[in-house]
């Protein structure tokens, strides 16, 4: 079983800026291709990000791109989203992803693709 801890949240004024962590108990974790998703109240589960493998290559949501950056560190077993110029619609449940990948390169955008959830950590921006 693949546990996964987000951290990082909190509350922070419009433009601020925020990095989400995600420590993964998987071995190795350069196996697994990953994501972060987001759920706003009464709002459908959100893609934001997705990463290879590798870590070379990643896919953002438009909400996200140009804004939200998203990276690993395999050896720390650890992902992570930089997310800059925040706006209170970024409000909302953030959630890392992860499932064993297909190859180094293959890259995950759907939620019903990953096996394994973090607990969520909460990101609030105020007006």
């Amino acid at each position: 079983q693949v546990h996964l801890v987000e951290s990082g949240g909190g509350l922070v004024q419009t433009g601020d800026s925020l990095t989400l962590s995600c420590a993964a108990s998987e071995r190795p974790f350069s196996s697994y291709a990953a994501g972060w998703f987001r759920q706003a109240p009464g709002k459908d589960r959100e893609f934001i990000a997705a990463i290879n493998w590798i870590g070379d290559r990643a896919q953002y949501s438009h909400s996200a791109e140009g804004r939200f950056t998203i990276s690993r560190d395999n050896r720390k077993n650890v992902l992570y989203l930089q997310m800059d110029d925040l706006k209170p619609e970024d409000t909302a449940v953030y959630y890392c992803a992860v499932v064993r990948s297909r190859s180094p390169t293959h890259i995950e955008v759907s939620e019903g693709d990953y096996d394994y959830w973090g607990q969520g950590t909460q990101v609030t921006v105020s007006a």
